[in-house]
């Protein structure tokens, strides 16, 4: 259990002090790339994102596999600043929070922001 608590804190500490600026920049970035992904999903007449993953198992991995290769970059980012962040603060590097905090700061808002935007393209 202590274990638990350590990474809670760690996670949560990262919110403040050095690079804090990454939890406003990597989540704008993967919102400007979903925008501009959603917007082309609106003119090719496809379904939302989010929806298109979860109700068609045929073309999961194909979408999966391109909104990793959008949203890639960003992430790549993240993990890079967050290693940078450990090893200032903890003088230790943790892999896996690093892939848990870049994938928050990249694909989270990447899924929430495309399917929305393909939606409200799609109505105009």
């Amino acid at each position: 259990m202590d274990l638990v608590a350590r990474v809670w804190e760690q996670l949560a500490g990262r919110i403040e002090g050095p690079f804090a600026f990454r939890f406003v920049l990597q989540p704008l970035v993967a919102s400007v790339l979903a925008i501009r992904a959603g917007v082309a999903d609106a003119h090719d007449h496809r379904a939302p994102y989010l929806w298109s993953v979860l109700s068609k198992p045929l073309e999961r991995r194909q979408l999966i596999r391109d909104g990793v290769k959008d949203v890639m970059r960003v992430f790549v980012f993240a993990i890079l600043l967050d290693v940078i962040y450990q090893v200032i603060v903890f003088r230790w590097v943790y892999p896996l929070q690093s892939l848990v905090v870049a994938a928050l700061l990249a694909f989270v808002p990447y899924v929430l922001i495309r399917g929305p935007v393909t939606r409200l393209k799609s109505r105009r």
